[in-house]
């Protein structure tokens, strides 16, 4: 081969190896804040039905962390808010 096509191989090589080393980045999502945290909220009351039913699913299921953005001191609150809440016949334990 000649120099010329060597020099060619050589740079189809270093743009293979260039592409491959590109990392995809994600892009920047805003946090979620909790809104319990937000509002001040020191209990969360199981008989305010409406504001529990924005935690669970349409099948009956709470919803994670993640999902809501809830904090973990209030997402062990509101989990226990929404067991009573179903004991007491105010949020059904499965969806229609």
């Amino acid at each position: 081969m000649s120099e010329l096509e060597q020099e060619i191989s050589k740079t189809e090589k270093d743009s293979v190896v260039v592409e491959k080393t590109k990392k995809y980045k994600k892009p920047v999502s805003k946090k979620k804040v909790c809104p319990f945290c937000t509002d001040k909220t020191n209990i969360i009351d199981y008989k305010d039905g409406n504001k529990l039913k924005r935690f669970i699913t349409e099948n009956g299921k709470i919803l994670p962390r993640r999902q809501t953005g809830v904090c973990a001191k209030h997402q062990r609150e509101l989990a226990n808010a929404i067991k009573r809440a179903r004991i007491m016949a105010i949020l059904p334990f499965k969806g229609e």
